[in-house]
């Protein structure tokens, strides 16, 4: 049984043709897969699962289209696939009730697997961006605990309020910098494979789907990046018994 990877949804309200899609693929693809690995930014945004409180009354449409989609991962939950969620740059408030409701485990950032036979490390990648100091020092403030409680007990209509600041910020920063900076450090993946033991990556965030080889240590190693999802194009890493582990664009449309 295969087990398939994926990252970088954005999941929003205004993308609904990402969401078909993905709900279609669940459908039609991931079923009968022995696990399900979604490395972060599943969501454009996430203030709190106590956003789902609201239904349809949420203002901004993410509480129904965050319930659709836990039940509809809960479905698949339920025949047997073990699904997991890693926390992205976006959606780092995800938590343990959204979780539960979607049938999945929280995995920490980083998290070593076994993928057939070899270990493999996860990650969301954005803490490999480490020439960009000005975003390493905002992600430090994000997932820092004393900061997200007091995020999360703000009211929500001030979360939501907070949540739109943060993607405008993100979005006029990255506008102003090289592409470069924004790319993962080279050095940084070659320590992250050597202080855990691997020579396989696997990440998204970057939103520059390919496979890198590289060496550790007079190693021969690989780094796997996952693409971004768009309308009508997804993308999947597949780890099937007596195969090599295979990144893939898959059209999300007829």
């Amino acid at each position: 049984m295969a087990t398939l990877l994926i990252s970088d949804l954005h999941l929003h309200p205004g993308a609904p043709a990402v969401t078909e899609g993905f709900l279609r693929w669940l459908d039609e693809r991931a079923q009968g897969a022995d696990a399900l690995y979604i490395l972060g930014d599943f969501f454009e945004a996430w203030i709190g699962d106590d956003l789902l409180d609201l239904g349809a009354a949420d203002p901004t449409g993410t509480a129904p289209l965050a319930q659709r989609v836990a039940s509809a991962l809960k479905a698949l939950a339920d025949t047997g696939t073990h699904l997991y969620l890693m926390h992205g740059n976006r959606d780092f408030l995800l938590g343990e009730r959204f979780a539960r409701e979607a049938g999945a485990t929280l995995l920490p950032d980083p998290t070593l697997v076994t993928l057939g036979d070899e270990r493999v490390l996860l990650m969301h990648g954005d803490s490999l961006c480490t020439r960009d100091e000005a975003y390493m020092a905002f992600r430090a403030q994000l997932r820092d605990p004393d900061w997200q409680a007091q995020i999360l007990a703000m009211p929500i209509p001030e979360r939501l309020e907070l949540a739109r600041q943060l993607r405008e910020r993100s979005g006029e920063a990255n506008s102003n910098k090289a592409e470069d900076i924004m790319d993962v450090t080279q050095e940084d993946v070659v320590t992250a494979l050597r202080e855990h033991g691997v020579t396989t990556l696997i990440h998204g965030h970057t939103h520059r789907p390919a496979v890198h080889d590289l060496e550790v240590d007079g190693k021969a190693a690989r780094r796997f990046v996952l693409g971004d999802w768009q309308p009508g194009i997804g993308w999947e890493l597949e780890a099937a018994p007596g195969h090599d582990l295979a990144l893939r664009r898959v059209a999300l449309s007829d």
